[in-house]
């Protein structure tokens, strides 16, 4: 476990990350408890920062209060014993310098609005959520930008990349992206981060991080439908390049760089969430193929698979920007218009041929 940054001794004699431009993030806030949540709060814990995790339900508190460990969310994990769990928001973020948002993205809006009174100028905002709101088709960090002032809408970030959260919590090797339009907070928050299983890159592409975080959900669904349907390996990896087209068709008409669509937060996170035993959404496709509806899918969950909701933003996503998404929309119709599976298949395979090039 690296243990610098965090740990290093400041000028004053704090104990703390030391940064290139001088300033310091030693004290975070993770919002959300959940696999991801608690995770990344873990980790930054065993790094040495002051970590305070906020938790909705009563039950998982109490876990990991008494028994340091998350069985809903993250079992079999032991959690640092440094990291404290905390029920209310002011408690959360009182005297910190970074809030981390690890929440769904259904109730993304909700919880940043309780949070908002709370917040203080100079503090770091990031979300590590992937997703797209259903009724505004915005992504969280236009969602932010809607709720809070604007001293924080330059310096507002993302995370994004293939990042199992079990994973991360037992330390295996993980490259993710952070995205930031700010240039120096970029490199705050990559110290931060960064450890020597935990490898972190940067870009200022807040667009593509985020569609690439959400879309390749939807993608995954398909690609669990083809492996419940016994396809093979040859349709999975159709699935999954073809997919990569319509999430970057939709990414450059939303002035996203194509070539993060290439990077962490697109392919990277695209192969892992669709070919990975531990996606939730590859999971869906799986269970969806067995002939499960989407009701009983969702009540058996007691995890979001986010790729659900979001089939839905990004079907009316691509019908806004006039972007032909075929994948996405036959996900759509199988999740909420009762398409059979073998029927969308039959509907893709036969589609007007075209350069697979054009765009």
């Amino acid at each position: 476990m690296r243990t610098g940054d965090c740990l290093a001794a400041a000028p004053d004699g704090r104990r703390g990350g030391i940064l290139s431009d001088g300033a310091e993030i030693t004290r975070v806030a993770v919002i959300g408890a959940g696999s991801w949540g608690t995770a990344l709060g873990n980790m930054l814990s065993q790094k040495g920062c002051q970590v305070d995790l906020w938790v909705r339900e009563e039950p998982v508190f109490r876990q990991i209060e008494r028994d340091r460990v998350n069985k809903d969310f993250l079992p079999g994990v032991t959690l640092s014993p440094t990291l404290r769990p905390v029920r209310s928001f002011e408690e959360a973020v009182e005297g910190k310098e970074l809030v981390l948002l690890v929440i769904p993205s259904h109730v993304f809006r909700e919880v940043l609005s309780g949070l908002r009174p709370h917040l203080r100028n100079g503090m770091a905002l990031m979300a590590a959520t992937k997703g797209i709101e259903n009724d505004t088709l915005m992504v969280m960090s236009q969602v932010a930008e809607a709720i809070l002032p604007m001293t924080y809408h330059h310096t507002f970030a993302c995370m994004g990349g293939p990042s199992f959260a079990r994973e991360v919590s037992v330390n295996s090797p993980t490259a993710v992206t952070i995205a930031c339009r700010d240039s120096v907070q970029q490199r705050k928050l990559q110290k931060v981060f960064h450890t020597d299983f935990f490898r972190v890159y940067t870009t200022e592409d807040m667009v593509g991080v985020q569609l690439g975080g959400a879309l390749k959900n939807v993608v995954a669904i398909a690609a669990g439908a083809a492996d419940g349907l016994n396809f093979g390996h040859n349709a999975r990896a159709a699935l999954i390049t073809r997919g990569l087209a319509e999430m970057t068709r939709l990414g450059v008409a939303m002035g996203a760089n194509p070539h993060t669509f290439a990077g962490l937060a697109g392919m990277g996170d695209l192969v892992l969430t669709c070919t990975g035993d531990l996606s939730r959404n590859r999971t869906v496709g799986l269970k969806i193929a067995g002939g499960m509806t989407l009701d009983e899918i969702v009540r058996g969950m007691n995890m979001v698979a986010e790729g659900v909701r979001t089939a839905r933003s990004a079907y009316e996503l691509s019908t806004r920007e006039g972007v032909d998404m075929p994948i996405t929309t036959q996900v759509y119709q199988i999740l909420y218009e009762n398409k059979d599976p073998m029927r969308a298949v039959s509907d893709l395979m036969s589609r007007e041929l075209r350069s697979e090039l054009e765009y």
